[in-house]
């Protein structure tokens, strides 16, 4: 055993993304400050001390937990555990067979079906999923990513059937296909200009028929969790909300129609004050972005609502209980910094999905932070610090260069992110950054406990959830019984109508909630989808 630490501390200290920390912060630090241009008070522009005027002293953040898990059923049993340990939003993941736009008894599936999420081959899975849940009672987040368009369209579908209005309908989907393109690619299913159709499809069909849902969560986190900075997940997220923005107007929307529906989804990672300076720094831009780029009125439209994961990619195999208390500064990082909406990973994480003990454990985190901890009483407690300001604002002109570097790509920005798509742009930055934050640890320049100082040689046994390999085969006989089921001859004609409106290059969003309705499943989904628009292949 490594009893004790032999480290040496760097003379030059930097935050994860390469800020250099000074010894001691003074007023001339931040001596640019404006209060009223860059602060202003809390619910007002530019809403970097929040985006509520009494944040949480009215009603804390919404605490999930993200959670999928074998079949509907399964992962319908882990719902209803969670609500009663007190979780205040659904957040689900499908497994990695749905993601892929293929169905749990395709061929291709095989392995992954039922694994690391929850499978969602057809609205009858959506119907196990969310038995005995009142949709129109709770915010429920969809965290998917290429194939978010049907599996939104399943949901109303249940909605329609359940004879729940869309107008009650409150949630978000996780619709940012941009960003799948650089990180965690492989779950994207169409090329990207197609994909990037069918987002807008999306959008533009909830901006008028769904209108308290938030219609594009727009992540950062993946960037982050990539082995991206702090500063290229403000820049990268920013980049891809313009240029979803482009789109939406060249459709013909206007600005305030839609980007009052815009939500946002990043991490929290274990740099305590750099991630606070991160929350109150994005919120600035943006609201300056939609206000002076793009003329947005509607103060709604201009302020930044995020809901925050912590961050998996830091959680460990070796000493996972460290895990705790690294989701413990993460989320009051978050807290601090103004979140909406908040998911603490359990600590078991590294090694499996969480079993429903870590899973409550972590929920706790948030339930003490939020009444015992104080962090909550006050809005934007940190506002004023030299050293907190002082690293919003550099976090800010940092983010504002790169984000220039990316406009240089192309004459909008919605042309020069899919260029940088398109070059490996956006993927070349992360790696970089990755790289560089992995030497860094293996030289010891930075100390990851229990991983590279304080370390113990001895064998880890904590309790970890078992995949059952049953699982998959029940999902096999339920695809098996809805196809002998359903009535394959409106399968059909939904199917045959789709791919005529595709051809047509009409918005294809009505004709998917018909196919759900009809049980259609994914994979016939997007074969037919990809028969017309071609399948995603990744630069070689």
């Amino acid at each position: 055993m490594e009893y004790l630490s032999k480290v040496r501390r760097e003379k030059d200290l930097s935050t994860i993304s390469g800020i250099p920390v000074k010894e001691v912060y003074r007023p001339k630090d931040i001596e640019d400050l404006i209060y009223q241009r860059d602060l202003s008070e809390p619910g007002e522009f530019p809403y970097t001390r929040g985006v509520y005027p009494t944040m949480y002293r009215g009603q804390f953040w919404t605490m999930r937990e993200v959670m999928g898990l074998g079949t509907g059923k399964n992962s319908n049993e882990r719902i209803r555990y969670l609500l009663e340990m007190g979780e205040t939003g659904i957040a689900v993941v499908p497994d990695q067979a749905t993601c892929w736009g293929i169905d749990g008894d395709d061929p291709r599936a095989e392995g992954e079906v039922a694994r690391l999420g929850v499978a969602l081959s057809s609205l009858r899975d959506m119907e196990d999923l969310f038995e005995g849940i009142a949709l129109d009672k709770i915010t429920i987040s969809l965290v998917v990513e290429g194939i978010a368009p049907y599996v939104l369209a399943m949901y109303l579908a249940l909605a329609k059937k359940r004879g729940i209005p869309l107008a009650k309908l409150i949630g978000s989907i996780q619709n940012d296909v941009l960003r799948g393109y650089y990180a965690r690619g492989a779950w994207i299913v169409l090329p990207v200009r197609a994909s990037l159709k069918m987002c807008i499809d999306l959008i533009e069909f909830c901006t008028k028929n769904v209108p308290k849902w938030n219609v594009n969560t727009i992540a950062g986190y993946q960037t982050r969790d990539s082995g991206g900075t702090a500063i290229q997940e403000v820049a990268f997220l920013l980049a891809d909300t313009m240029a979803y923005v482009e789109a939406c107007l060249d459709r013909g929307m206007k600005i305030d129609e839609f980007a009052p529906r815009f939500s946002f989804y990043m991490s929290s990672h274990t740099c305590f004050f750099e991630e606070i300076a991160k929350f109150r720094a994005v919120r600035r831009m943006y609201a300056e972005i939609m206000k002076e780029k793009y003329g947005a009125n509607n103060p709604k439209s201009c302020s930044l609502r995020v809901h925050v994961q912590t961050a998996a990619n830091t959680l460990t195999a070796q000493q996972p209980l460290n895990n705790m208390a690294r989701v413990t500064l993460q989320a009051l990082a978050a807290v601090l910094g103004g979140v909406q909406s908040l998911h603490t990973n359990a600590m078991d994480e590294a090694y499996a999905t969480p079993t429903k003990e870590s899973a409550m454990a972590a929920l706790r985190v948030q339930q003490i932070i939020a009444h015992e901890s104080g962090g909550a009483d006050t809005v934007d407690p940190l506002a004023g610090s030299y050293f907190v300001e002082s690293l919003t604002l550099k976090l800010e002109q940092e983010a504002w260069d790169l984000i220039s570097k990316i406009q240089e790509k192309g004459h909008t920005m919605l042309e020069a992110v899919l260029n940088c798509i398109d070059s490996g742009f956006f993927e070349k930055e992360i790696l970089s950054s990755y790289y560089l934050h992995q030497q860094d640890i293996q030289s010891g320049k930075r100390i990851i406990v229990g991983v590279n100082a304080f370390k113990i040689d001895e064998e880890v046994d904590i309790p970890t959830l078992t995949y059952d390999a049953e699982w998959p085969e029940q999902q096999k006989a339920n695809l098996r019984r809805l196809r002998r089921e359903r009535d394959n001859i409106k399968v059909e004609a939904c199917l045959n109508k789709l791919k005529r409106e595709a051809e047509a290059g009409v918005n294809l969003f009505p004709t998917l909630i018909e196919a759900a309705e009809a049980y259609a499943t994914i994979g016939e989904v997007y074969e037919t989808l990809k028969s017309f628009f071609g399948a995603h292949c990744e630069i070689c």
